[in-house]
């Protein structure tokens, strides 16, 4: 059994939702861990968790019921525990909870709710709380006593071990192992060796007394039983013979007595039937009824159904004038609008040649059009592509004749410098090194180059940095404003409230407007506060002191006073409760916004690092060529 995750709720100490998943790399990847802390911070709560969630009960205080829990949190209504595990059998979530009635604190307790269910579908396996362990033992091969003894062993266990003696500590040894079980089985072999002794004892002193007969002696016993078998079998026959006729005589009592039941039940289903004649016949027409309640039920329905159509037809012959006439219009119509439509129909048969021709014309005039305009965008073309080649002929005429000159430039020179011709090869070498001379020149001009961007980056980066620090530093600033002014509010606050909360002040307030109505109410009853007298009970509430009886009533004013005294402060407080919001607010944004300045600032002096290093390794590299 292997336990994955485990969450609780008001748990002795620990008030409020825990967990923690032992599935985690920081438990998986360590093996061992160790749970440690001061005296009562709730070491003992978790192991307490595992064994409530699993059995309802933990090694402390036992089986937690409706009528004690002791582990639940003070001034809690409610509380659970929950233990994912893993077994043999799968994944399973066990959850146990008991809560206070509307989970009040103080509250009654109600009865506590134990399930386990598949951890891998949810699906619940048991919900009843006296089934829950049968299954629970089932998935992890332990109960209770077990559990505790081999997985989860109770707190000072192993200092009770440590002081014991020989004796003691193998008593301990078999309660945390379970292995009492082999005291168990050598403690019955024992009794059950020492059984057989006694049995074989018995069975050697009887055997003891028993004399061996001879051949007389045994003859003589074996012809006395023969004879007393033989009488065994006369008398079993007599007694079969007296049980058959005892039977006989009882089965003739038996139909006697069935037959005077049998009359007597007779004569009373004679007169049930006598009695029975007058509703039998109002049954037999009732039955009769009964045959024709379906025609009948038929025959109503269709009268009904006769007097609707019978009122429709009254109504539609009242409209059928109206509807007649109605009828003559729309054949008018028709007829109007048939011979308009046979005109129509002529116009058009008489029209149609033309309207094809015109048809006809139109398609060939819109092929020639598009025809047209195939043609003159072509010859467009064209009138362009030859302009473009008149161009190109004259350049070509142009570059050639500026050949011609430069060759018969080159060939008089040649003629003239023919004695020069061995500096050609002299020249090839020179001209070689001076294309690496450039090759290199073109180096460093691109290193230098490099260089200087690489510089002017670094310089961005620094202006960058030096801004983004003055902007983290306003931010900041910006953040301890908004501090310093919700810390003054929060202290102006305290000081208008005189350190109380303002709810106070509003029940204040209710308060003494629920007296100005009682005042008013005790105003209303002047009449007879005027007829009290002290020593005698009054007829309202039967009290023999009267407070009010000589005009001890508060003065309303007084009251109203400290009511408008109490909204100013109360609308006071309101107000700076507001600003403190907005204070609030305003710090989030500004923290928000020193995050993000921070953030900028990070980067930005990420950025200028590797400016840094590119400009470093610019130089190296321009020093080395």
């Amino acid at each position: 059994m292997k336990i994955l995750e485990l969450r609780f709720k008001n748990l002795n100490s620990l008030y409020g939702e825990w967990r923690i998943d032992f599935t985690d790399p920081d438990y998986a990847s360590n093996g061992i861990f160790a749970l440690t802390g001061p005296t009562g911070a709730g070491k003992s709560t978790i192991l307490d968790a595992i064994c409530l969630a699993l059995y309802g009960a933990t090694p402390r205080l036992g089986k937690i019921t409706k009528s004690a829990n002791e582990i639940m949190s003070r001034q809690t209504g409610e509380c659970f525990a929950e233990v994912l595990f893993e077994s043999q059998s799968g994944r399973f979530r066990c959850h146990w909870s008991q809560h206070r009635a509307r989970k009040k604190a103080e509250g009654n307790l109600a009865d506590a709710k134990h399930e386990i269910s598949d951890a891998e579908t949810g699906k619940p396996i048991e919900t009843k709380k006296i089934l829950v362990l049968g299954v629970i033992e089932q998935k992890t091969g332990m109960d209770f006593d077990r559990f505790t003894r081999s997985i989860l062993l109770a707190q000072g266990g192993f200092d009770t071990f440590l002081k014991a003696d020989a004796e003691q500590k193998s008593k301990i040894l078999e309660q945390i192992t379970g292995t009492e079980i082999y005291s168990e089985i050598s403690r019955r072999v024992h009794e059950r060796q020492r059984d057989e002794r006694e049995k074989l004892s018995l069975f050697q002193a009887e055997t003891a007394g028993i004399v061996i007969l001879d051949s007389e002696q045994e003859a003589a016993i074996l012809q006395a039983l023969e004879s007393q078998q033989q009488q065994e079998i006369e008398l079993a026959a007599k007694t079969n013979q007296a049980a058959q006729a005892i039977a006989w005589l009882n089965g003739i009592g038996a139909l006697k007595k069935e037959i005077d039941s049998l009359s007597a039940e007779s004569e009373s289903l004679h007169l049930e039937l006598e009695s029975f004649k007058p509703e039998r016949e109002r049954l037999s027409w009732g039955l009769m009824a009964a045959e024709l309640d379906a025609d009948y039920a038929t025959l109503m329905a269709v009268r009904k159904q006769h007097a609707t159509y019978l009122s429709s037809l009254q109504t539609e012959q009242v409209k059928l004038p109206e509807l007649d006439t109605v009828f003559r219009q729309k054949m008018e119509a028709l007829q109007n609008a048939e011979q308009q439509t046979l005109t129509a129909k002529q116009n058009l048969s008489s029209s149609a040649p033309l309207i094809q021709k015109v048809r006809a014309l139109d398609h060939k005039l819109v092929d020639q059009k598009l025809a047209l305009e195939n043609t003159e965008a072509a010859c467009k073309q064209d009138a362009a592509k030859i302009e473009a080649d008149k161009q190109l002929k004259l350049q070509e005429q142009n570059k050639r004749d500026t050949a011609s000159k430069e060759l018969t430039v080159v060939e008089a020179y040649l003629r003239e410098y023919a004695q020069d011709e061995w500096l050609v090869s002299g020249l090839a070498v020179v001209e070689e090194q001076m294309s690496n001379l450039l090759a290199k020149q073109q180096d460093v001009a691109s290193k230098m180059a490099a260089q200087n961007k690489a510089e002017t980056a670094l310089k961005q980066a620094s202006e960058k940095l030096e801004s983004n620090t003055k902007r983290h530093n306003a931010r900041k600033q910006e953040l301890e404003n908004a501090e310093n002014a919700l810390k003054q509010g929060r202290a102006a606050l305290n000081t208008l409230l005189d350190g109380r909360l303002l709810r106070e002040y509003r029940t204040k307030k209710e308060t003494l407007l629920r007296e100005i109505a009682f005042l008013a109410k005790i105003a209303e009853l002047e009449e007879h506060r005027s007829k009290l007298e002290d020593g005698k009970p009054c007829p309202l509430c039967g009290a023999k002191e009267h407070p009010f009886a000589e005009g001890n009533v508060p003065v309303p004013d007084q009251m109203e006073q400290r009511i408008a005294s109490l909204s100013e402060v109360i609308a006071q407080g309101e107000r700076q409760e507001a600003a403190i919001n907005a204070l609030e607010d305003a710090e989030k944004e500004a923290h928000k916004n020193l995050v993000e300045a921070e953030k900028l600032e990070t980067a930005t002096l990420h950025e200028k690092k590797i400016a840094e290093k590119h400009l470093a390794d610019l130089l190296d590299d321009l020093s080395k060529a």
